[in-house]
């Protein structure tokens, strides 16, 4: 039996599973939360399936995502990162990943976690939305332009209010199922 999903992901196996399986999921690994925001970064401008069918190269290329390595990461990794056809090679991106990761470990020891930093948000719990057709989810909300201008501040790039929205939903801080999704906790109540 064909279950209802997100209309965004069909089509297309991977990204199915990328719905079933991660998105709206909440997430608190500070190494998870870290690849997220990088991965949401690089996709600026493009689609998110292009960047889950790279997402393997990427972890190859950025050392896993280990941002204490990518905080003193060479010149010479990140000019090959540059001519690495697997990846999205956009210059300014590419250079933000060591940014970020210098501007993660700060948080790190501002706050003991990123996981605790980020979450304070949404009061450390998921906003459920009950959003019915995909025009009703925003590009934005306030909280994301907070979190944008908090991150800003912290010295991260890639981090507009788009991107920072678009992290609450692959990092389970928003639940943007719609409604008639099996992945909607009220859906998942009635199964």
């Amino acid at each position: 039996m064909e279950v209802n999903r997100c209309p965004w992901c069909q089509g297309d196996a991977l990204y199915k599973k990328y719905h079933d399986t991660e998105w709206g999921v909440p997430e608190h690994s500070d190494a998870k939360l870290f690849e997220i925001l990088i991965l949401e970064g690089f996709q600026s401008g493009l689609s998110w399936i292009t960047i889950l069918r790279k997402r393997d190269d990427f972890r190859a290329v950025f050392e896993q995502f280990d941002y204490h390595v990518l905080a003193e990461w060479p010149e010479e990794k990140m000019a090959q990162a540059m001519q690495n056809p697997k990846i999205i090679r956009n210059r300014l991106k590419i250079q933000s990943v060591k940014t970020n990761a210098k501007a993660f470990i700060e948080i790190q020891e501002k706050f003991g976690s990123f996981d605790r930093f980020i979450w304070g948000f949404v009061a450390h719990r998921p906003i459920l939305n009950q959003f019915h057709h995909l025009k009703e989810i925003p590009p934005s909300t306030e909280i994301s332009e907070h979190m944008s201008k908090a991150l800003k501040k912290q010295g991260f790039r890639f981090v507009g209010p788009t991107i920072c929205y678009a992290f609450m939903q692959a990092a389970g801080m928003v639940n943007d199922h719609l409604t008639n999704c099996f992945r909607h906790p009220t859906q998942q109540h009635e199964q």
